[in-house]
């Protein structure tokens, strides 16, 4: 009753309506193919990119497979097991998925197999490998998003793509070109391996990861590594227009280090397996990177095609007898052609342990950003604005563990500086900056969690000390008056020089299964989840709300800091958290 009477007085005396606030939020474009979906760049001239997860339907091809093998007779009886601890009765048999298409039909069934694919054998090239992953451009006029295909392809055993392809949509140019990358499709073949006289189905691809530029229209142009031995590797992680073109900068594979040639001279002989899946096995498992990996940056032309690559360098020389591989990448750049992006580097204060820090690459040198004598031993340098200008975050232990902080660096008087982010130990990452000096991120906000934390998205003027949480500049309720909002923002991605601010937000929906229909429990009652949705903050007329009631609740939205008799509350935490 005091919430509702607190709700109506707020009613009176605003006349604007309960919906006070400094910033509008809107959801981006729908994408009914799949549960999440994300925003990852947006231009001056308001082109949207983004990526979604949790995708429907995800086609299950049991065509190959022995349901009499121990693997999936053994999965069977693990979910078995799971549905008599939850008191539900198990709706499907292997017999029904094997011959009566229930992968397709049932969402039991379809999950069962989705997880023993995805899980138990997401490294055995004996099963179909599948992807929950796809990139999407938003509609400008707020109408359905539509998938970007990069090198997927249609199956040969079932309708529509192999759906086995990683796709990264990283960034987006003024006029709509767009780059990121994406994985070959895999393929199934036939394989006899050696002293055997049975051909075996396996899955393998032609290579694990490739750089693409996207023309407004969507025509996909790939970006070949200068290296392309078992396939190579390259990505673009961003892109401005130019007056003659395009800079695009990302990484190639330049070689394979001496250490991983000797781990395929020894291992990949095509005996026992197929070269390339033992080639994905050590890159998988391996310490040190399957390739010698460089910061790059493409010139294009304004059809799109290379006129000029430059390898940006590397943040040390290495010694001869260094046999691990080295990495650079450059995954943001400016109209100036500076790019920014992490590299290895030695370590200062002992010369054989390599660190991987924050670097721009200008003028042909590879610049650190921030200084080792202050502990930092990680991070990367995320995007960098028109006035040379760059955000990211770096690495150190604080309280015991290892966390982030974002900084921001200026190229001109070579300043470094960490603001104030929400409280000492809290993990901060700085996503983006626009011309006005204004930095969008994300942080954790949960101050007494030492484990996984809440993280919740920032906005941050340069020049001033602390950071505003983006939720506390959006309304308290709903249009009644007395429902709270439903969205929490949980990651600002990119801000535009309008501070019109892009991210990702969480909200409840009726929850989904893997099919797209609508779960519920054992007693027929729809069942709820979070979701994350692509969003966009306008600036509007309006004032900062105060949502605390102090009657009703006992923390703020904004956990900036604490005072120390909080400590004596510990106890109660885990509790409070429960009920939250």
């Amino acid at each position: 009753m005091k919430y509702k009477l607190l709700a109506a007085s707020i009613l009176a005396t605003i006349s604007t309506s309960a919906l006070s606030a400094t910033y509008q939020l809107t959801e981006l474009g729908s994408f009914d193919e799949a549960k999440h979906s994300y925003v990852t760049d947006v231009s001056e001239n308001g082109h949207m990119i983004g990526l979604v997860n949790g995708l429907y339907n995800l086609p299950i091809d049991v065509s190959y497979i022995d349901f009499t093998d121990s693997l999936i007779e053994s999965a069977y009886r693990e979910r078995e097991e799971y549905f008599k601890q939850i008191k539900k009765e198990i709706s499907f048999t292997l017999d029904d998925i094997q011959n009566k298409n229930a992968a397709a039909t049932n969402s039991d069934a379809h999950s069962f197999m989705l997880s023993f694919l995805t899980n138990k054998q997401a490294t055995n090239s004996e099963y179909q490998k599948l992807a929950n992953l796809a990139a999407i451009r938003f509609s400008e006029d707020g109408s359905p998003a539509q998938e970007q295909v990069f090198f997927d392809i249609g199956s040969v055993d079932f309708s529509g793509l192999t759906r086995s392809t990683s796709n990264i949509y990283n960034a987006i140019a003024d006029d709509g070109v767009s780059v990121g990358w994406g994985s070959a499709p895999y393929e199934k073949v036939l394989f006899t391996p050696d002293g055997q006289d049975k051909e075996e189905t396996h899955f393998e691809r032609e290579f694990i990861s490739r750089g693409v530029v996207i023309s407004d229209s969507g025509v996909a142009f790939p970006l070949f590594p200068d290296f392309d031995e078992y396939g190579g590797i390259s990505s673009a992680g961003d892109i401005v227009k130019t007056n003659s073109g395009y800079t695009v900068v990302g990484q190639v594979s330049t070689g394979i280090p001496e250490d991983r040639q000797e781990n395929i001279d020894d291992n990949c002989d095509g005996e026992d397996e197929l070269i390339s899946v033992c080639i994905e096995n050590i890159h998988r498992s391996s310490s040190s990177q399957l390739f010698d990996l460089r910061a790059v940056k493409w010139k294009l032309d304004s059809s799109l095609n290379i006129v000029d690559t430059e390898i940006l360098g590397l943040g040390l020389t290495p010694d001869e007898d260094e046999g691990a591989a080295f990495i650079s990448n450059a995954v943001g750049v400016n109209k100036n052609g500076i790019a920014v992006g992490y590299s290895s580097v030695r370590y200062v204060k002992d010369s054989d342990t390599i660190l991987s820090l924050p670097v721009y690459f200008k003028d042909g040198n590879v610049t650190e950003i921030v200084d080792q004598e202050d502990d930092w031993f990680g991070g990367k340098a995320i995007s960098i604005n028109e006035n040379d200008v760059i955000v990211g975050y770096a690495t150190k232990y604080i309280e015991g563990a290892s966390r982030f902080k974002f900084f921001y660096h200026d190229i001109a008087s070579g300043s470094t500086v960490f603001p104030t982010d929400y409280f000492n130990s809290s993990s901060s990452f700085a996503n983006d900056i626009n011309d006005n000096g204004y930095i969008v991120g994300e942080g954790e906000t949960d101050v007494f969690n030492v484990g996984s934390r809440r993280r919740e998205g920032f906005l941050y003027k340069i020049g001033e000390d602390s950071i505003t949480n983006l939720n506390d500049l959006l309304p308290c309720y709903e249009e009644d008056g007395e429902t709270r909002y439903k969205y929490v923002v949980s990651e600002a991605k990119s801000i535009n020089n309008n501070n019109e601010i892009f991210g990702v937000a969480t909200k409840t929906v009726e929850k989904t299964d893997t099919l797209g229909g609508v779960v519920t429990d054992i007693n027929g009652d729809i069942e709820y989840e979070s979701v994350s949705v692509a969003v966009k903050l306008t600036p509007i007329d309006g004032e900062v709300d105060s949502c605390t009631d102090p009657e009703t609740e006992t923390y703020e939205r904004q956990s900036a800091s604490f005072p120390w008799y909080t400590l004596l509350l510990l106890p109660l935490v885990g509790l409070r958290r429960v009920f939250r």
